[in-house]
C-alpha cells in the first residue's frame, strides 16, 4: 500500500500532525513536495502488535520496525535460549527485508536491543552468520524489557532496488 502525504502549510503550523503520522522530514517557508512511502506486510513474518508497518519503503531505502522472536505461524515467542530467539529475529528480518525488495546483503545499520548485555556474545554470534562479509553498521542497547518478553529486538535500515 503506497501513502502520499501533503506537507504544506497545514504541517508547518505544528509539528504533531506529521510526528503523528512517523514521517522524518524538515519543512521550509513554501515547501509543497509530497512524500510517498509504501507500507510492507508480509504473512511470512510476525504481524504487527500496534499501530505500525513491519517496514516502510521511501526514497530507495527499507527502514523496518523492530523485529521480536515471534514465529509467524503462531504469533508466539520461539522457545529456547537467546541464540534461538536471535535466529527467528533475523528470519523475520530477512522476510521483511525480502518483501520490500531488499534483503540482508543490502542492510546498512542495525540496531539491537537486549534485555541483558550478558548474552551480547550469543547474539553476535549469531547474528554475525547472517553478514558473512561487510557487516552493516549496527549499534546495540541494553533495555529494560522488550515486547511480550522477548530478550532481543533487531531493527534495519536497507537499500532497495
Amino acid at each position: 500500500m503506497a501513502e502520499t502525504v501533503a506537507l504544506g502549510p497545514a504541517y508547518r503550523a505544528s509539528l504533531a500532525p506529521a510526528a503523528s503520522l512517523g514521517l522524518i522530514w524538515a519543512a521550509r517557508a513554501g515547501d509543497n513536495r509530497r512524500v510517498t512511502r509504501t507500507c510492507i506486510n508480509t504473512p511470512l513474518a510476525p504481524a504487527a502488535v500496534g499501530p505500525y508497518s513491519q517496514a516502510v519503503v521511501h526514497a530507495g531505502r527499507v527502514y523496518s520496525s523492530g523485529q521480536i522472536p515471534l514465529d509467524p505461524a503462531t504469533g508466539k515467542l520461539v522457545a529456547g535460549d537467546i541464540a534461538a530467539q536471535t535466529h527467528q529475529v533475523m528470519r523475520n528480518l530477512r522476510a521483511v527485508l525480502e518483501a520490500a525488495g531488499s534483503g540482508l546483503d543490502r542492510v546498512l545499520k542495525s540496531t539491537v536491543f537486549v534485555t541483558d548485555l550478558g548474552d551480547f556474545a550469543l547474539i553476535n554470534q549469531v547474528y554475525g552468520s547472517y553478514f558473512p562479509e561487510a557487516p552493516p553498521a549496527r549499534s546495540t542497547v541494553q533495555v529494560s524489557a522488550l515486547p511480550l518478553g522477548a530478550r532481543v529486538e533487531i531493527e534495519v535500515v536497507a537499500s532497495v532496488g
